[in-house]
């Protein structure tokens, strides 16, 4: 590539600063992302990525286990794992809440997977969702909760943000008398490496309106999830 031709993450990079906008690991960059640059993305990053495999010492060349890791590892990047940063949210649908239902909904656990901010290691765990409706509520179809979440930790997080992210996400589609989502989750960063800790798990939660003032709904939310 000349000196004088843009590789398209600048021309991506560009936009989002334009628009002021911000585009740390844990942001969805989409709405800044033509449907035909995610190939050219993924193009730029499996060139980027060979060349971190040649400053490893790895002849890509000759060794058969690893001449198309890096178009892989790019694939897994872009349409996979951190897809959720390129890949707009899925269509949810909220239909009124027309029985006028009222009793806690609980969901999960749903399976979650993303990867460390910090090191690009793993997380995998699980969440549970409790929602509050009311009258004025919105509902969604189950399977959107999971959808939603897959979405939220389907790019590089820690999981002190995601939680709150997937939370505020609910929160606005639902509008809920109240939300509470628990996560627990291995983290890899601290199995595979540093430490090497294998039992430790990090468990978190976010809790707002009615489950952050009422007790007694807080320990029920907490009693069906146990």
């Amino acid at each position: 590539m000349s000196q004088n031709t843009k590789y398209i993450s600048d021309v991506i990079r560009e936009r989002i600063q334009t628009a002021g906008k911000r585009f740390h690991a844990n942001d969805n960059i989409s709405e800044f992302i033509n449907e035909d640059e995610i190939a050219q993305l993924q193009d730029e990053v499996e060139s980027k990525f060979k060349a971190v495999l040649e400053s490893l010492v790895i002849d890509t060349e000759s060794d058969h286990n690893t001449n198309e890791t890096a178009k892989r590892v790019a694939k897994m990047y872009v349409r996979e794992i951190f897809a959720g940063r390129y890949e707009p949210m899925p269509a949810v649908t909220e239909f009124p809440n027309i029985e006028s239902v009222n009793e806690l909904i609980v969901v999960g656990p749903i399976t979650i997977r993303s990867a460390c901010s910090h090191h690009f290691c793993p997380i995998m765990g699980q969440c549970w969702i409790g929602v509050m409706p009311h009258k004025d509520s919105n509902l969604i179809g189950l399977s959107k909760y999971a959808r939603i979440a897959h979405w939220v930790m389907h790019r590089p997080q820690i999981q002190e943000e995601a939680i709150m992210q997937l939370a505020a996400i609910l929160e606005q589609k639902l509008n809920p008398k109240g939300i509470a989502v628990i996560m627990k989750a291995d983290h890899y960063c601290m199995k595979w490496r540093g430490v090497k800790d294998s039992d430790s798990k990090m468990t978190n939660s976010v809790m707002r309106g009615c489950f952050l003032t009422n007790s007694d709904l807080r320990k029920e939310f907490l009693s069906l999830i146990a």
